[in-house]
């Protein structure tokens, strides 16, 4: 006779999920914190239009 499967116990199904979503906020507020705490450094790029094809400029300067 084949073995019955065990059913998972409810709250172990609701202990996962809620991990799940713990891990899904805690993401999501690490990286709405890195956008808000980081600044990228100026670079040099060029300010005009490039002469060359293939040469791009920054849409808008921030430095």
């Amino acid at each position: 006779m084949p073995e019955a499967k065990r059913p998972i116990p409810r709250a172990f199904k609701w202990l996962l999920i809620g991990l799940a979503g713990a891990i899904f906020v805690g993401a999501n507020a690490h990286f709405v914190y890195m956008a808000i705490a980081t600044q990228p450094a100026c670079i040099e790029h060029i300010k005009e239009k490039g002469q060359q094809p293939n040469q791009f400029r920054a849409a808008a300067s921030a430095c």
